[in-house]
């Protein structure tokens, strides 16, 4: 019990996102629930994949959970003290929307008012919550077939995630800074210097858009721009058993704009920083962590 005599705070409880501050949950008990992303701690999902994706200048850009309906992103963002941001972001993310041509709407949801942008033939739903001195938003993009169901999860994930602002200020709106796990990190590192050596002489780098033409890559760079624009958003990623520390093992680095369905957005090559398993070698997959965001979703369809 917590020292007030109020229930304590654990992730697991659904009623994130949590504040870290506030929790009773350690996290050395998330290590493999969750993906450490330094400003964020996001639930991963059984099944899916850890993607990082790499800026025009080989720098890691967004990092995202693939799954088989689609893909989901978790920023923070620094706020003021007092709340009320999410509806100032909601009002100006729906006209800009609206101005590159999607057909926008704001819907209802858990924490409040949730963005729905249409563009052909995919869903691209951003949910936002105010919190102490933060924001987060999670966006879910994925084929309009799928979008309800990819609307559960968004918020199964959201629900279960955990964001460690710091004491450090920001101007508010301001990303919180993202850290990438050491062995992410080292992924990350190969798949620069590969970027940067370029390909072999002769050979022609390889085009991202081939593996998946018509996905879409979202910006996480500011809560108000829209993280998707025209395309699908699913992905042809394998998934990958068993919880965090798994997915980390095993996550892909892609250049710039590698989800972008625009044939001039596909300059930078796809990089596969993990290497091949072994077929000899018989190891078993960490388990994922129990109260984690795709068995929430499965409980409630």
């Amino acid at each position: 019990m917590a020292q007030d005599g109020s229930e304590e705070l654990r992730v697991g409880q659904a009623r994130g996102p949590y504040d870290i501050d506030a929790l009773a949950t350690r996290p050395q008990e998330l290590e493999n629930s969750h993906l450490d992303l330094g400003s964020v701690l996001v639930p991963v999902v059984e099944g899916g994949q850890v993607t990082v994706e790499m800026s025009e200048a080989h720098q890691p850009q967004n990092v995202y959970l693939v799954t088989p309906i689609g893909r989901i992103s978790v920023s923070a963002f620094a706020a003021p003290k007092s709340p009320g941001m999410w509806r100032e972001v909601v009002r100006e993310l729906a006209a800009s929307l609206r101005d590159d041509g999607a057909a926008t709407s704001v819907e209802d949801g858990h924490w409040g008012r949730e963005v729905v942008a249409e563009t052909d033939g995919a869903t691209h739903r951003f949910i936002g919550v105010d919190g102490p001195r933060w924001l987060v938003r999670c966006v879910g993009s994925g084929p309009t077939e799928h979008a309800d169901d990819l609307a559960r999860l968004s918020r199964a994930v959201l629900a279960e995630t955990v964001v460690r602002r710091g004491s450090e200020p920001f101007p508010p709106r301001d990303p919180l800074p993202v850290v990438l796990p050491p062995v992410l990190a080292e992924q990350v590192a190969a798949a620069q210097q590969q970027m940067f050596a370029g390909p072999p002489a002769g050979q022609e780098s390889p085009d991202p858009s081939a593996q998946n033409p018509t996905a879409q890559n979202p910006t996480a760079q500011n809560p108000t721009a829209p993280d998707a624009g025209p395309g699908d958003a699913t992905d042809d990623s394998v998934p990958v058993a068993g919880g965090a520390l798994d997915q980390v093992a095993h996550a892909t680095v892609y250049g710039e704009n590698a989800y972008r369905d625009e044939p001039e957005a596909a300059a930078a090559p796809e990089v596969e920083s993990a290497a091949p398993a072994d077929p000899e070698v018989d190891e078993e997959p960490l388990p994922p962590s129990s109260g984690s965001a795709m068995q929430r979703f499965r409980r409630r369809r």
